[in-house]
């Protein structure tokens, strides 16, 4: 049994996460500032584990002492104060996340997997694919912070400290801390509630996609791999398969659910999130076997929202936005304005 620390446990992905790692045989502490804590789209899974509720700022080298790996998901993904996103997102998201590193290599943890985003190739190569040794082009805030903390990671590899960075491609899947502010979850949730998907773009932009049980998969693949083939690397996290262009999600969705209408409005200009993703490499890790599909994922969605009599209403609450949350969260006096819990 290998002892895991997993930050951000309680959130999106951290929360269908843990209950595999202690279903594979880990023992395993969660690490979590706890805003997302009482959420609950769906029900929790009952599994035995410890929890920590502690800002990542404020990790200490005795939060790390005895685990074997670190799995790294902490990370704040949007602005939730405008004047502070900039300082504030590079101070949880790097600051944090380089301090996290170094006092678990000074405590002898020997692997350390680092949760990054297929954004930080930006523009992309247009209608090519990137893969690991594709130049970054970072244009938003979250993923430069994503660019420095990998290049902090991978200079501190060493022959006892393994850091392995997972460029996630752009997640969706039903988790307990649910988010309908990821593109095929919200486009999902416009049609069940309206019977319209609006495309403010031409709709021709490319999204990687990936489940959140297939990015769960993904870390317990590279926790166990080899450290020779891992070390220092970095991995897009997904499949091949899985780019599609934003059209093409709203294709799929309108097969699915009845009486879906597509609006290609095409009024915000060009986004300049473009990007096709290989996923090639991490294909190469037998460990690594996804299962899951847009195609395969969009009519559970879809009945899991019919059986919940899922309103439009319901749709709007800001648990489900992680902006809005924050928000929410500062206006009820539960926050400070640096996202510092106020107990």
């Amino acid at each position: 049994m290998q002892c895991v620390l997993v930050t951000g446990n309680l959130g999106y992905i951290g929360s269908v996460l843990t209950p595999l790692l202690v279903k594979e045989g880990y023992d395993v502490t969660g690490f979590d500032a706890g805003f997302f804590a009482d959420a609950h789209f769906t029900r929790r899974e009952k599994v035995s584990f410890t929890q920590i509720i502690k800002d990542i700022r404020k990790v200490e080298a005795s939060d790390v002492q005895g685990f074997d790996a670190i799995i790294h998901l902490a990370a704040l993904s949007d602005d939730p104060q405008e004047g502070l996103g900039k300082e504030l997102m590079l101070a949880i998201n790097f600051e944090a996340t380089v301090r996290l590193a170094r006092l678990a290599k000074e405590a002898g943890v020997k692997r350390f997997l680092f949760s990054s985003s297929c954004s930080v190739y930006g523009s992309g190569e247009g209608e090519k694919f990137v893969d690991e040794h594709s130049p970054l082009k970072p244009i938003s805030t979250y993923a430069v912070s994503k660019v420095k903390s990998e290049e902090a990671l991978a200079h501190m590899a060493s022959d006892t400290f393994c850091p392995v960075l997972l460029r996630n491609a752009t997640c969706y899947g039903i988790s307990p801390r649910m988010r309908f502010d990821l593109v095929l979850n919200n486009l999902v949730g416009h049609a069940f509630t309206t019977g319209e998907i609006k495309i403010l773009s031409d709709g021709t932009p490319w999204r990687p996609l990936v489940h959140i049980e297939d990015v769960a998969r993904a870390f317990i693949a590279l926790l166990k791999a080899n450290a020779g083939r891992v070390c220092g690397q970095a991995f897009n996290v997904g499949q091949t398969k899985e780019n599609y262009q934003i059209k093409e999600l709203a294709a799929i969705i309108a097969r699915h659910i009845p009486n879906t209408s597509i609006n290609l409005l095409n009024t915000a200009g060009p986004d300049k999130r473009s990007y096709r993703v290989s996923c090639d490499k991490i294909a190469a890790i037998k460990e690594f076997e996804p299962q899951w599909s847009a195609e395969r994922y969009v009519p559970l969605l879809y009945a899991t929202l019919k059986q919940m009599n899922f309103s439009a209403k319901d749709f709007e609450n800001n648990e489900y936005y992680t902006l809005a949350f924050y928000r929410h969260l500062g206006e009820t006096k539960k926050i400070t304005r640096d996202l510092y819990a106020i107990t």
